[in-house]
């Protein structure tokens, strides 16, 4: 069976687009300076790097750790399996954390969604132990269920030891991995409502009142930041993973092991500045999708079946590109007939510039069964005329 392809200009105003794997960033190098030893800018939803530093460089992120923390909780929330009103006693080990706390009161219980409010603000250690607690009995099976999640995420160059990231050996990540982890963070709304509250107060079952700080500074001082989280060590210096969401688009700045606290702000803030004012998230075909073409049915109750998309497309475009995006349909000559609406029947090759970037399956947007003996009678004595 030949095939043949159709050319399809586009100016395509346009669900999910998953890059080839390995896709080189869209930009080599950095536009800006940076001290940050390793840097990333991406968008969130498909995960397209703009731009990297040494993204794949193995370092220390400290308390960037508890977003995986903080995913684990959510997804045992969607599963069921705990409940923000939940009840937990805190532990000796849990109180006794080092580091940023919300001074939990041993053997008190706190309401779930207090110890999660915490951990995700104020980067509460004693919070954060006491939700690995809470989930699976202990910080060190905690801890194996974070790598397992790592993992599942490709997150390859990702080792945590603790709930915490509070410093212990073995204990590492990339800014690439902080990235994958944190799109993955952004797909919990509920997530937000957390970590965009500047300042908030714990009540503890005494009556005792912390008062709450976020530490993300750039929640307070940029326009559509609503997380993610910072870290700092001797040992990780200082690092951030910071979000922003502005006309429809997210996007996700990682910096690590920058040499003051503050450059670590400015630096994510500049390369966010710099994502919003040259990229846009353009739509470029929803899933269903008609393509106003049909292939031949051989042997089927009608003589052609409509193809639509199987799958939706979105994508990271610099400002002005999308003039230059084209689509191409791979399409067999005919096909035989059963078609069952959705099956595959040829692909659309998504171009940019004459570069393909993406492809799209083209499937049968209805059913197509042979006919029935009476219909099949009747085409042969209507044909033999």
């Amino acid at each position: 069976m030949s095939g043949f392809k159709r050319i399809v200009a586009a100016a395509l105003s346009l669900c999910l687009w998953i890059p080839f794997a390995g896709a080189a960033p869209l930009e080599a190098g950095t536009p800006m300076a940076l001290t940050s030893p390793s840097a990333i800018l991406a968008e969130a939803a498909t995960g397209t790097v703009i731009f990297e530093k040494d993204a794949d460089v193995r370092r220390e992120a400290a308390s960037i750790t508890k977003l995986m923390t903080v995913l684990l909780v959510f997804e045992a929330l969607e599963k069921g399996e705990i409940s923000l009103n939940d009840q937990v006693t805190v532990s000796d080990h849990a109180a006794g954390q080092k580091g940023s706390q919300a001074l939990l009161d041993a053997n008190a219980t706190y309401k779930l969604e207090d110890l999660l409010r915490t951990t995700i603000m104020a980067s509460a250690n004693d919070s954060a132990v006491a939700l690995a607690e809470k989930l699976c009995g202990s910080e060190e099976a905690f801890a194996q269920r974070m790598n397992a999640r790592a993992a599942e995420l490709g997150m390859n160059n990702t080792h945590y030891v603790n709930a915490t990231g509070y410093p212990q050996e073995g204990q590492y990540t990339t800014a690439r991995d902080v990235m994958t982890l944190s799109c993955e963070v952004a797909k919990h709304p509920d997530y937000h409502k957390y970590a965009s509250v500047w300042i908030d107060t714990l009540t503890h079952p005494g009556g005792r009142v912390t008062d709450l700080t976020n530490t993300n500074r750039l929640v307070r001082f940029y326009e559509g930041c609503d997380g993610f989280k910072t870290g700092s060590t001797d040992a990780a210096k200082y690092c951030l993973s910071a979000t922003a969401e502005k006309n429809g688009m997210r996007l996700v700045a990682v910096v690590l092991g920058t040499p003051n606290s503050q450059t670590r702000f400015n630096e994510a803030r500049s390369m966010l500045d710099y994502g919003f004012a040259n990229y846009q998230r353009a739509v470029i075909a929803n899933k269903g999708d008609l393509l106003g073409e049909s292939v031949p049915v051989k042997g089927g109750s009608a003589e052609t079946v409509e193809l639509m998309l199987g799958s939706g497309l979105s994508m990271l475009l610099r400002n002005g590109q999308q003039s230059a995006l084209k689509l191409e349909l791979s399409l067999p000559e005919s096909v035989d007939a059963p078609i069952a609406a959705g099956d595959v029947l040829g692909t659309v090759n998504v171009l940019l510039e004459g570069r393909v970037i993406a492809r799209l399956n083209c499937v049968a947007a209805d059913n197509v069964p042979r006919p029935g003996f009476i219909e099949g009678l009747y085409r042969i004595l209507n044909n033999w005329r």
